[in-house]
């Protein structure tokens, strides 16, 4: 089946993983087997609001033409996970795919346990069966720690075993990443809490605002340097952050710097696959305006390549497979003025302070993104485009360079701003009928744009 949106809604994204309808939120276990990438994400297959969570599964032979698969994971009566199926991460346990998520019963409180599902066919390449394991591996948080968040496991190599991260928060406010010894996915053992939010690393970075610490991710880069995720939670999903760092033989993650892992107001919950050669990480992105009826809320970014910099700061790019999905030709290939499709890939180059025009509205308000190379920022402003709360444009620092690069992808009501490979911007547009879709870029700057088209097999 295709992902393709119902044509009835022009908000709708078409080429980023979505179910054709009803809710969707964190992406969950990224996974990759017998040559095919797999994605499966919370999802209420009943109606587009948050409850009754399933996970819905996707795969891709080449990252760009996504399909679907029946759900994969399914509430049990009066098992763990009767009140749903919550996030998690999928591994290869002696050659056979497991689901390590959170399953929650109907008085869970924000107290997950840790459950097992085994693919029920690991030869089938499409993964289509899964069968859930009757009792948790993990009952819940360990004791003495005053833990009253606990959820989201996510399981990674170091030094040739296997360990685990779980999101948590504290009675008394403070956010932790929890670490378990699950070297045998039957048998876990609490080892220590991997990092807090009293680590000066982490206070610098995120602030003080967050109370638990949701959906970690560990992945080590290229030059040996181990970087962080987390979604920051205040009692609310609100934004994700990242630390790089050194991660020691005897599991101590010592963070040397962080930041937001994505600076736009609509990116939650990251997922990490860990490739030999790179690691890939999706978002989600929630619906900033209300559902009526729409029949749909939710989609995942597009995959992107992360690792870091020489100075720790997050390097961030576009996976380069989404390369297929632009049209034969581009549609733009210099300054001025030209229609924008309803999904298109640019890329924009500046050497002095440019404003490029994306969107205009009937009473000449614009949205827009200012480049300065000189000062290293980057302005998206889309006040014009509230959100029901005031859309104040988003600022984005970077080292000043001599010439400043921006990708920007979009996808129906999806905008991904990718500035230079230094930071990311996910932001949710919802065009009026009377808005103009046009891209104006004074001379001096640089400009290639490429439409997206539905990608061809093989």
């Amino acid at each position: 089946m295709s992902l393709a949106a119902p044509p009835q809604d022009p908000h709708a994204p078409r080429f980023r993983v979505r179910p054709p309808a009803n809710w969707m939120n964190d992406p969950n276990g990224p996974f990759r087997w017998r040559g095919r990438h797999h994605l499966f994400y919370q999802h209420n297959p009943d109606a587009p609001v948050h409850a009754n969570v399933h996970w819905g599964h996707a795969s891709s032979a080449d990252l760009a033409h996504w399909e679907h698969h029946p759900i994969a994971l399914t509430p049990t009566p009066g098992g763990p996970d009767e009140a749903g199926c919550w996030s998690g991460c999928v591994v290869d346990d002696g050659g056979v795919p497991t689901a390590v998520y959170t399953g929650v019963d109907r008085h869970h409180t924000g107290l997950g346990t840790v459950c097992l599902a085994r693919a029920t066919d690991p030869d089938d390449p499409a993964l289509t069966e899964w069968t859930a394991l009757p009792e948790p591996v993990v009952p819940g948080p360990p004791e003495g720690l005053a833990v009253v968040m606990f959820r989201d496991p996510f399981v990674f190599r170091h030094d040739g075993r296997r360990w685990a991260l779980v999101g948590a928060g504290h009675a008394d406010g403070t956010p932790s990443v929890l670490l378990y010894d699950c070297d045998d996915l039957a048998e876990w053992r609490f080892a220590g809490v991997l990092l807090d939010g009293h680590d000066p690393a982490a206070r610098a970075a995120f602030g003080g605002r967050a109370t638990g610490w949701e959906c970690p991710q560990l992945y080590a880069t290229q030059g040996g340097e181990w970087v962080l995720a987390v979604a920051l939670w205040d009692g609310d999903p609100w934004t994700t952050g990242y630390l790089t760092g050194r991660l020691d033989g005897d599991l101590r993650f010592t963070a040397r710097t962080g930041g937001l892992l994505d600076h736009g107001r609509d990116f939650y919950a990251p997922a990490v696959l860990q490739e030999p050669d790179r690691a890939l990480l999706w978002g989600w992105s929630w619906e900033a305006r209300e559902q009526g009826g729409t029949g749909w809320a939710g989609v995942l970014t597009a995959p992107r390549v992360v690792d870091v910099h020489h100075d720790g700061a997050l390097r961030v790019s576009p996976a380069p497979e989404l390369d297929r999905l632009r049209d034969a030709g581009p549609f733009v290939t210099a300054p001025g003025r030209a229609t924008l499709p309803a999904a298109y890939d640019l890329t924009i180059g500046a050497r002095a302070c440019t404003t490029v025009s994306l969107l205009r509205s009937a009473h000449g308000a614009e949205l827009t993104v200012r480049l300065d190379p000189g000062e290293g920022t980057v302005t998206f402003d889309r006040s014009a485009w509230p959100r029901g709360e005031a859309a104040e444009p988003v600022v984005v620092r970077v080292p000043p360079q001599e010439e400043l690069t921006l990708r920007v992808l979009v996808d129906g009501s999806l905008y991904e701003l990718f500035v230079g490979d230094r930071a990311t911007i996910t932001e949710r547009v919802y065009e009026r009928a009377d808005d103009v879709r046009e891209l104006r870029v004074r001379p001096g700057a640089s400009v290639t744009g490429w439409a997206l088209v539905p990608p061809t097999r093989g």
